[in-house]
Formats: C-alpha cells, sequence, structure tokens
C-alpha cells in the first residue's frame, strides 16, 4: 500500500486504535483480575487454624464425597480426618460435627451463636418462607413460636388430653392387622400401616378429624403429604452452587414444589375456614371435646387474644406449624416403628424378651394403655437402642453461625453451615461397646436418655433448637409398639429366615427403610 492511500490508512487506524503502551497490555488485565478474581480467591484461601479438612474439587468442593448415604460418607471421613471437620459444599462452608464432644460444643457451649438455620430454598417455600418453628430464623418470632409449641401445643398436659385419641387409633390399627392376616392369611405391610396410623392421630390432634386411606379425601391428602415429604427431602444443588439454581427448573422439582405448595396451602385454607365458622357460631366443640380442642382451635384462640402482646401470629404462621407437624410428625415416628419392628423380627430373642415384659405387665388385659407403659423398662429399652441405630434424621437439622466463634482451637467464621451426625455419634466404638449390635439391655439400669442431656444420643437434637415434640413422638411409639408385642405373635412371611431380611436404608426426608417390611401376625390364642 503506497502513496496517499497508506497516509489515508494510517491516519484513521491512529485515530480508532489506542496506543498499546505497557500500561494497556499489562495493566487493565491485571486491574481486572484484582477487580473480579483476588477477593473470591482470597475468600476461598483457609486461615491456619481452621479445622482439618478432605481435599476438595475445584466449584464442587466437596459435594461428590457426600454419597448416597451422607451420615455414611461423612463418618468415614470423620475417621480420617478427625470428629471436628470443615467441609465446602460448592460455595458454602459446613462443619461436621462426628463426636459427642464436639457436638456438646456446638449445640450446648456455643448453642446461642449456632441458634439460626440456614436458608434452603424448597423448605422455605413449603413451610411459607420459614414461618415454621424448624426452619425460622433465630430471632423474635421464632421464640414465640418455640414458646406456643412447648407450653400450648406440646405440653406434657395437652399430650396427655389426647390419649383418648391415640389409644382408639391404635385398637383400630390392630383390628386392621387382625383382619388382614388372621381372616385373609395375608402378610402386613408394616410401613404402609405405621405411616396410615401416625397420619390419623396427627390429622385428629391437629384437626379434630382424620383422612383415612379408604376415602377419597384420605386418599388425596396422603398422596399430598408423601410429596411433601419427598420434596423436604430433596437435595437441592442450587443452595449450594448458586449458578445452577435452573436444575430445577429442568427436571421439574421447581414446579412440583410451586404445585404442593398451592394445593397443601387451599387445603389449610379450608381447615382454618371451617374452625373460624365453628367459633363464629359459638360451637367451640370439636369431636375432641370442649376440654381438649384440637390444635387449630389453641391456634386460631391464640390468634385471637394476641396472647400476652406478642406479635401477631397471622394465618400463613398457622400453616406452617402445622405443616410442621406433619413433616416432623409422621415420617419420625412411622420409621422409628419400622425399624424397632425390623430389628425384634431379626432377634427373636429380644421380641421374646419384650413380649414377656409387656405381657407380664398387663396380665390377662386385651389392650395396652398408657398407664401400663410407665412400667415396661425393656420397651423404653428397645426403642432407646432403635433410636441410637436409626435416628430419624442421621444428619441432625443443620445450623448456622451468627458470628465467629472458635471450637477446639479452630477458628469458624459466621455463617458456616453445622452439621451434626448423630448417626456417627451413636456408633461411637469409644461410647459404645459392639456398636453394630442391636442390644436394648445396654439402656437397662442407664440414666442415657434421647432428651437432648446425653450428648452421646442425641436423635431429636439438643439445646435452643431441639425438638420440641419429642413427648408426642415417644408416647405415640412406645404405645403403638407394645399393643404390637402383646397382641400378635410375629414372623417373616413363608420360609424366610432372619438373616433374608433386607435391612437396606433409603435416604429422603428420614432414613426408613428401601425394601417393604412385610410381616406376618399370628393371635395369641388367650387374648
Amino acid at each position: 500500500m503506497d502513496g496517499p492511500f497508506k497516509i489515508l490508512f494510517e491516519h484513521r487506524l491512529h485515530r480508532y486504535v489506542l496506543p498499546m503502551d505497557p500500561f494497556v497490555i499489562y495493566g487493565v488485565p491485571f486491574l481486572l483480575f484484582v477487580v473480579l478474581f483476588l477477593p473470591k480467591w482470597l475468600s476461598i484461601i483457609p486461615p491456619k487454624n481452621v479445622p482439618p479438612s478432605p481435599p476438595k474439587l475445584p466449584l464442587l468442593g466437596n459435594l461428590h464425597q457426600l454419597g448416597l448415604y451422607p451420615h455414611r460418607s461423612l463418618s468415614a471421613l470423620a475417621q480420617r480426618h478427625g470428629p471436628l471437620m470443615l467441609l465446602h459444599l460448592g460455595r458454602r462452608r459446613a462443619l461436621i460435627a462426628s463426636s459427642a464432644d464436639t457436638a456438646r460444643e456446638i449445640m450446648k457451649t456455643h448453642d446461642f451463636i449456632f441458634s439460626n438455620r440456614p436458608k434452603l430454598s424448597i423448605s422455605d417455600r413449603l413451610l411459607y418462607d420459614g414461618k415454621d418453628v424448624s426452619t425460622a430464623p433465630y430471632g423474635e418470632y421464632w421464640r414465640q413460636l418455640r414458646s406456643i409449641c412447648v407450653l400450648q401445643l406440646l405440653s406434657n398436659k395437652r399430650v396427655q388430653s389426647f390419649r383418648s385419641v391415640r389409644e382408639e387409633a391404635v385398637a383400630i390399627f390392630l383390628e386392621k392387622i387382625r383382619d388382614q392376616c388372621c381372616s385373609l392369611s395375608l402378610p402386613v405391610h408394616l410401613g404402609e400401616m405405621f405411616a396410615s396410623l401416625t397420619n390419623d392421630i396427627i390429622c385428629r390432634v391437629a384437626f379434630g378429624k382424620k383422612y383415612s386411606a379408604g376415602d377419597q379425601d384420605g386418599k388425596k391428602f396422603g398422596k399430598l403429604l408423601g410429596e411433601l415429604m419427598k420434596l423436604l427431602g430433596t437435595f437441592n444443588v442450587g443452595d449450594y452452587i448458586p449458578w445452577l439454581t435452573w436444575v430445577n427448573r429442568i427436571n421439574g422439582i421447581d414446579a412440583r414444589v410451586e404445585k404442593v405448595y398451592k394445593e397443601f396451602d387451599q387445603f389449610l385454607d379450608g381447615i382454618l375456614e371451617q374452625h373460624k365458622r365453628k367459633s363464629r357460631t359459638g360451637d367451640g366443640s370439636t369431636v375432641l371435646g370442649e376440654d381438649r380442642k384440637d390444635l387449630v382451635d389453641v391456634l386460631l384462640e391464640i390468634q385471637k387474644v394476641n396472647a400476652a402482646g406478642a406479635p401477631a401470629l397471622d394465618d400463613e404462621s398457622i400453616k406452617a406449624l402445622i405443616l410442621n407437624m406433619f413433616a416432623a410428625g409422621t415420617d419420625t415416628t412411622y420409621t422409628v416403628l419400622e425399624w424397632a419392628m425390623s430389628e425384634l423380627l431379626r432377634h427373636p430373642r429380644v421380641m421374646k424378651k419384650l413380649q414377656d415384659e409387656v405381657r407380664g405387665i398387663s396380665q390377662a388385659k386385651t389392650s395396652i394403655n398408657e398407664k401400663d407403659i410407665e412400667k415396661m423398662q425393656y420397651l423404653k429399652a428397645v426403642i432407646k437402642e432403635t433410636l441410637r441405630l436409626y435416628p430419624p434424621f442421621p444428619l441432625l437439622v443443620p445450623r448456622e453461625s451468627t458470628q465467629d466463634v472458635e471450637i477446639k482451637g479452630y477458628h469458624i467464621p459466621a455463617g458456616t453451615i453445622a452439621f451434626i451426625n448423630a448417626w456417627a455419634i451413636g456408633m461411637d466404638p469409644a461410647l459404645w461397646e459392639e456398636p453394630e449390635e442391636f442390644r436394648p439391655e445396654r439402656f437397662l439400669n442407664s440414666s442415657i436418655d434421647f432428651r437432648g442431656h446425653d450428648f452421646q444420643m442425641i436423635p431429636f437434637g439438643a439445646g435452643r433448637r431441639g425438638c420440641p415434640g419429642i413427648t408426642f413422638a415417644m408416647v405415640t411409639n412406645e404405645l403403638v409398639l407394645a399393643n404390637l408385642v402383646h397382641k400378635f405373635d410375629w414372623a417373616l412371611p413363608g420360609d424366610a429366615c432372619v438373616e433374608d431380611l433386607n435391612m437396606t436404608q433409603c435416604v429422603g426426608l428420614t432414613v426408613h427403610r428401601k425394601v417393604p417390611l412385610l410381616a406376618v401376625a399370628n393371635t395369641r390364642s388367650y387374648v
């Protein structure tokens, strides 16, 4: 290119292209790196005194190491890295406590700092943006809900007021087993029957009526409740890797969550309107009687009087609390009963010893009531041993630190999620002799309990965030199990032997059996 064309081209080029001096070549990229990437890079460089961590992958962190059974995977990691570990789940820090001592540090010594809950999008949506007592952030609103649960809904007095409801439901349950096994000679699907029983009890306690699986409304409610439980137990990768939130739009989880939320909201609106209408007409009684109102009645009364000037309890708060009752009560109760019966069928010696105790105390009575159960120490030991081996939530509902804290000499930053591995603690050979063995005798003449005071056994958590419904759950478990072994002799179907019983677990909201538990019941000839 020569002459005037070359001069014109160079003139225009210099007008639109910046001079390529060293600052442009090196300085601009460096500044972009400092502004965009250095803060994030520095934020993931751990300080020197954090707990030990297993190696992690870019972006995923340690998510790939959780596996199908996170409580077992984390227990195996703890054996290599220690009882207090720091994991990176995507972009979130997670503290894993796998010993009684480290659990005590989180749930007792530093209970206040770890009293918050992490934001989890699925449960937040289904439970009215954290308006329930389980997932609500720590603060005045949560304290009000906790007080309502402890003093009004789940107090010992209130739990005892529903005694007849439990006993009537158990009597019907036993008749169903008798009809199926003894009249039709069919094995019983115990998991399904336990789920139906606990659902009936909670419906009557919460709503004043039951939604039986035999009628259309009952089938619809049961299906809806089952979907709620599945979704609450669904792992949402977007909670840990925010740029993957689109995954749930593609796989249909978001649509399922929205559908269940709307259907349950409509259903609960109808329940509240029925109770409000009953109150307006002056009929304050329910099928439970005036002196034993159902839980919706109690909550609406609290809402009306705005007890002690507390913040208003709106309809969404009531609906969230009711869903809490079902989410925390149905699955946990039926899984404990299913695992207890599984172990009793595997251990005929334990079954016989329990039957001898129950039948000896009941004498010639045709059924067991809650008064009888107070004397049954081996029954209580069987349930404790079941909870040790099969805590309903092996990794307790996670907590989140609200400020920096030091645990065991390690620095834990604010905003760290804390998981307590209750299963690993229950299997710790330093605390339990032969922990893999189902041996209820270990709890006889022992003061160890499951109410959050003994950190070697914490199936229901401890501290401020401990489960407020322990009493309600345990009286149901004890009543059902005592009557099952009192009324019937149990065996596996056909020629199956105890070694054939499949004990594979399935992880969801709770850990339950993967293979249904089928058993044959034979009525005692003198009952």
